[in-house]
């Protein structure tokens, strides 16, 4: 079995983790790997769910937080096993699959979980498996509806690439069809027909013209948006259609609940065109980031930098639904996530090593 050796670099150990193959359903040779680190460290409890790795501290703690990354990457693609680009300099990388989404933080988190013996909070570190893939699989998903207890705390860090700053929360995202219905004709006796491609024409204008909300959650602004994303329609080049589909997509800011954010797309679209069908296709509520609370404020004060929202969704938002206030803290650029390039610098895992470091172990 491959072994992850905590006491090393943390570069070493972060390409020791890419070095692991482990795209969403092969993730077992890289759960064992976590798995007996952790088990090597007597001052954790150490659980195994599936490919879901759980390692707690149990020192009477006043608080406990949960540090969580998902240990599965997008398939390999020529990019394994990984390599260091410009060694020796300060733009030094370690490139390869998973380095920035998101291996560089499942290593921070196992080398402190073992080293840290006495941190000045109850730790709840998770390494899980299935975040690549449909969200029904999502392994931390299926630890929140089968062993929620392992998952209260209160407050969350998730390893996601943050470029090495705090991202707050995140936003919401809803996709619906939005459908218009016409009659079909011979496109040479169009007057007997009604084009339902025309008549997307409304709601096409009145997302273009859509000036989307910016709303402070937490002290945080996040950034609303509504916007088509996709168009289908047409029958054949005689035909006049009776049927076109808009997809759309809102981001929507944690201050609003899924309901909510359906009810406002309805409003807009109703408004263009009040015959139009809309049907919700997903919807995934976003994340308040609570960084009003003290544990929050300490986080931020002790990894430094300054906070600013998430705009796209992770899973911070699982947390957020069982009421634990949660934040983005990773290495790497979330830009190069799922990139055949994908690469971490060096520089940022030791700064996100320190940083954690100095919270958890903060007089």
């Amino acid at each position: 079995m491959p072994a992850l050796d905590p006491a090393a670099s943390i570069t070493e150990l972060t390409r020791a983790f890419v070095d692991i193959p482990s795209v969403s359903g092969d993730e077992a040779p890289l759960a064992d790997a976590v798995e007996a680190a952790l088990r090597a460290a007597p001052h954790l409890e150490v659980i195994r769910d599936g490919n879901a790795v759980v390692a707690r501290t149990d020192l009477g703690r006043e608080r406990r937080v949960v540090i969580a990354g998902h240990l599965d990457t997008v398939p390999v693609n020529g990019n394994l096993p990984s390599w260091t680009e410009d060694a020796g300099t300060p733009e030094a990388a370690l490139v390869g699959r998973g380095t920035v989404d998101m291996k560089g933080g499942c290593a921070i988190a196992l080398k402190l979980a073992v080293e840290l013996a006495e941190p000045v909070v109850d730790v709840t570190w998770v390494w899980y498996d299935l975040e690549e893939v449909a969200s029904a699989r999502n392994g931390l998903g299926r630890l929140a509806r089968t062993r929620p207890e392992l998952l209260a705390a209160d407050f969350a860090v998730l390893g996601e690439p943050s470029g090495g700053d705090v991202e707050g929360g995140c936003n919401g995202t809803l996709r619906a069809d939005v459908t218009l219905r016409g009659r079909r004709a011979h496109s040479a006796r169009w007057w007997r027909g009604e084009n339902a491609i025309h008549a997307a024409a409304p709601v096409l204008a009145a997302l273009a013209a859509y000036v989307p909300a910016e709303i402070e959650v937490d002290g945080l602004v996040y950034r609303e948006g509504l916007n088509a994303v996709g168009i289908r329609g047409g029958v054949a080049g005689n035909v006049i259609p009776d049927e076109c589909v808009i997809e759309v997509n809102f981001r929507f800011a944690p201050s609003r609940s899924g309901a909510e954010a359906e009810a406002h797309v309805r409003q807009v679209i109703a408004a263009a065109a009040p015959d139009a069908e809309v049907v919700v296709t997903d919807l995934a509520e976003g994340a308040r980031p609570g960084l009003d609370a003290p544990l929050a404020q300490a986080f931020v004060a002790a990894v430094g930098g300054e906070a600013r929202p998430k705009y796209g969704w992770t899973d911070v938002a699982r947390f957020s639904a069982l009421g634990i206030p949660a934040v983005n803290y990773g290495p790497g650029d979330p830009s190069l996530a799922h990139a055949d390039d994908e690469r971490v610098p060096l520089a940022q895992l030791e700064h996100c090593e320190r940083g954690l470091r100095a919270w958890l172990t903060a007089a």
